[in-house]
């Protein structure tokens, strides 16, 4: 049994010529334009994003992707204004790729332009530690997805999204779930359960990543407000960036190794594919919840234990945060305390995120409902191309 992989492989373009770059800036220039006319014009469906933009000079694998991508704007993404820095976005018809081991640069890609035998060639800089992908590119044993071009101060950068097959883990005859709860507080919060009692749990505390996007979000609005420079704007943003992507990577590390050192570990964890419709917690925490990676710590959790041949099985569960690990019972939540409201049950007072997990773990092991309003157990299947929209944003 095989599963499907998704990545995005990273290339810088090497220094244009002149004629090239110009060419490349056009290009950009027309592209936002018909971005912003589309967005602006509250086009919805891709009928109406065509009517906008057939009349740009750009590609037609460029207009298709702004037909598929502008609806999703406001739909999916919740956009009410547009930043400055969005990539041009090409379907994946336009894709070519070309290679020789005598070259410098050994890949080269057909950048896509507007009118018969204007497309051109440019030397790549791949990522060294994503070559054997773009070799599998190469030799079409990877299907390309979107592929975006975008401008990071003095360079140029490409990123393609690929997808593979990788074999699936087999789930134990006689697994062990363990179970991770993934929340703003404590970032992640991870266990076992061994006779109805949660052993040696994993937590991670979230307050770096919080006072880095509050860092953040302070530096650059201050940066905005001095009128500073675009490249330092852009160089503070990937700083906090890289940092927040740091945070995530160990968090995922930790996680998965944690999982390992059990017999037979299933990872648990909850699908959090509806988190934006759910979340209504008033604008200005709805917005604090809705930049912070949830989705993003668990794809990397998924990533690595499937490369380390763990099973991720994902739950709706539902009132997990609110039921007693011990006896399913309802109870009350008041920050970190949780309190089980069966006077029958040995739970009086316990750490509410431990008990959240716990009971995803008992859920993951019973294959059943949870106590309250359900908790389907199942293995969601991701549709392809479709990840988050989770970097924070630079408004």
């Amino acid at each position: 049994m095989t599963g499907t992989a998704i990545k995005t492989l990273e290339a810088t373009l090497a220094p244009p010529t002149a004629n090239k770059e110009r060419r490349l800036q056009r290009t950009v220039a027309t592209y936002r334009r018909a971005l912003e006319d589309a967005f602006e014009s509250g086009c919805d469906t891709q009928t109406a994003v065509n009517d906008v933009v057939t009349p740009y000079n750009l590609t037609s694998y460029a207009k298709d992707a702004l037909k598929s991508y502008v609806p999703k704007l406001r739909d999916t993404y919740n956009a009410s204004e547009l930043t400055d820095d969005h990539p041009i976005r090409f379907t994946n018809r336009g894709w070519a790729l070309d290679h020789s081991p005598e070259r410098t640069h050994e890949f080269c890609w057909n950048v896509p332009q507007a009118g018969g035998g204007t497309s051109f060639w440019i030397p790549l800089r791949i990522n060294p530690e994503q070559r054997d992908l773009w070799t599998d590119l190469l030799n079409g044993d990877v299907s390309v997805g979107e592929f975006r071009l975008h401008r990071h101060r003095t360079s140029w950068r490409l990123h393609v999204t690929v997808e593979y097959e990788i074999p699936e883990p087999e789930t134990p005859d006689d697994p062990t779930p363990v179970g991770f709860d993934i929340g703003e507080g404590n970032l992640l919060v991870g266990c076992a359960v061994k006779q109805g009692k949660p052993v040696d749990p994993i937590l991670v505390d979230g307050g770096r990543a919080r006072h880095l996007r509050k860092e953040m979000h302070t530096t650059l609005t201050r940066l905005q407000e001095r009128n500073a420079e675009q490249w330092r704007i852009d160089e503070r943003f990937d700083y906090y960036q890289n940092a927040l992507t740091d945070i995530v990577e160990k968090a995922s590390r930790k996680a998965v190794e944690y999982a390992r050192g059990f017999e037979d570990p299933v990872i648990v964890m909850e699908d959090l594919s509806y988190i934006r419709e759910s979340l209504d917690y008033g604008k200005w925490m709805n917005r604090r919840l809705h930049a912070w990676a949830f989705a993003r710590l668990q794809k990397r959790i998924e990533d690595k234990a499937r490369d380390a041949g763990i099973p991720v099985e994902y739950i709706n569960a539902a009132y997990t945060s609110q039921a007693c690990h011990a006896c399913g019972h309802i109870g009350n939540r008041d920050g970190d305390d949780f309190r089980c409201q069966n006077n029958g049950c040995w739970v009086t007072e316990y750490h509410a995120d431990l008990n959240a997990v716990a009971r995803l773990r008992l859920a993951g092991s019973q294959k059943s409902a949870i106590s309250g309003d359900g908790g389907e157990y199942r293995r969601p299947r991701r549709p392809v191309g479709r990840e988050p929209a989770l970097e924070i944003s630079r408004q």
